[in-house]
């Protein structure tokens, strides 16, 4: 059994290249579509046994008597392991077939969610769904090699953008059912997500495919050159003949440029995942919100986001020429002001409230999409995976702040210092992505 599934991992043969143009062409679009779209629902299958927590928690809190600080323990331990798994299953996503791979990992995760809803004890539940963190971490290579593997850095931003809203999508999605199952049972809420996730898993098998090579097409630099009026002779940006160990420590370790964009995702994701975990409780507590509403505020901020990143990756590519430093550097200093406005609005009104967080969520998710262009155009598409796991490893780290750290304060000391903590991380990732403001694509500088 091991043996038939380290077989199926392994990437995907190359096989005769297709010599007719036309067929190409063809080909090509049609699984460059089929690809975006595969991964994109796939990975937003994911959030729904990933998000379904925060809907949760209060009533956990009310039936298992746990405590904030409990919970975004548990909150913190998953991120933890979630961002390490990223970075260790991005080395192992750039050398594995990710159609197998994404799948196998929504299965083992489906599994976690599953033990999940039917134990009956706080510890044993933590335990699940740190477990669930490191499966978790399965999801994300898979897509990063199929993206820079079946698209050019010149269209990375818009594409990265496109995909990135399965991240919205799926928080959305997952916030919705949830708020619709806790009214009858919190169990309900990794039950039946679990459930879905089991046929996203089986949908990933049937949609995905590993490279072009491996289905007689040319890489995409070739593609690309061909497309927009070229030989269709550049080599691949990447000798091949290079030992990948050799070339992930020079591309991705050893380039302090990476390390600065892992640094500023750590800021970012201390925003976005305070308000998208914490935003239930805090609108509960701070505003006077039912939850189940509540829970359906913060979807609107998952769903504002999506507008986020698809203006923020078409700015990129369009405006920026492919320096997404500068629209992240710009989508910070805004998505601070918006919590700031949310935090100390004397506002009474709910609508108020909401639309504060929708526009926060527009800005911050704009940064958590670039990101990744940003170190997989530093690191090229061979190393992708690993690049944008390492930048995944710092964001999730921040959840030691934005899970236990946050939940512990709230416990002390109330919401007020949570805000300063928040909006000094955005004054802080802002000012990181300045220094990543003229950051191009490897390919740009090789050529020039």
């Amino acid at each position: 059994m091991l043996r038939q599934i380290t077989t199926l991992l392994r990437p995907a043969p190359e096989i005769d290249r297709i010599r007719d143009a036309a067929k190409v062409e063809r080909q090509y679009a049609y699984w460059r579509q089929r690809i975006l779209y595969a991964s994109l629902i796939g990975y937003a299958v994911f959030y729904l046994v990933r998000k379904n927590l925060p809907i949760a928690m209060p009533v956990m809190q009310e039936t298992m008597g746990v405590t904030k600080a409990d919970l975004g323990l548990f909150l913190t331990l998953h991120g933890v392991l979630y961002g390490v798994s990223k970075f260790a299953n991005g080395f192992l996503g750039d050398r594995t077939n990710p159609r197998w791979f994404m799948a196998l990992g929504l299965l083992l995760s489906a599994m976690m969610n599953i033990f999940c809803g039917f134990t009956g004890a706080a510890l044993t539940f933590g335990v699940f769904w740190v477990m669930n963190g490191w499966f978790q971490g399965m999801g994300f290579p898979p897509c990063a090699r199929s993206l820079t593997q079946w698209f050019s850095p010149a269209e990375r931003g818009t594409k990265f953008a496109l995909w990135n809203t399965s991240h919205s999508i799926g928080a959305a999605a997952a916030l919705g059912l949830c708020s619709l199952l806790v009214t009858h049972d919190w169990r309900l809420c990794f039950l039946v997500p679990a459930v879905v996730a089991v046929a996203g898993a089986v949908f990933l098998v049937d949609r995905l495919r590993d490279s072009p090579q491996s289905l007689g097409l040319p890489p995409i630099e070739t593609y690309w050159d061909m497309h927009e009026g070229g030989s269709g002779q550049n080599a691949d940006a990447d000798s091949e003949a290079t030992a990948f160990r050799e070339f992930v420590i020079h591309r991705v370790l050893l380039n302090p440029m990476i390390w600065v964009v892992s640094l500023a995702n750590f800021f970012v994701y201390t925003l976005r995942y305070a308000l998208l975990d914490w935003g239930p409780t805090m609108l509960s507590e701070m505003k006077g919100i039912h939850v189940s509403k509540a829970g359906w505020s913060v979807a609107a901020y998952e769903l504002a986001g999506v507008a986020g990143m698809l203006l923020s990756g078409w700015m990129t590519d369009r405006v920026f020429r492919g320096r997404a430093g500068r629209a992240c550097a710009v989508w910070m200093g805004l998505c601070g002001v918006c919590v700031w406005l949310f935090w100390r609005s004397p506002s009474q009104s709910p609508l108020v409230y909401s639309a504060l967080l929708c526009a926060a969520g527009f800005f911050i998710y704009g940064p958590q999409c670039l990101v990744g262009v940003i170190a997989a155009n530093l690191a090229s598409r061979r190393a992708a995976a690993t690049a944008i796991g390492l930048t995944g490893l710092l964001g999730y780290l921040s959840t030691v702040l934005s899970g236990w750290g946050l939940g512990r304060i709230a416990d002390t000391a109330g919401w007020d210092p949570v805000f300063v903590v928040l909006l000094a991380s955005a004054v802080v990732a802002g000012l990181l992505f300045v220094l990543c403001w003229n950051a191009v694509a490897v390919e740009h500088v090789e050529k020039s």
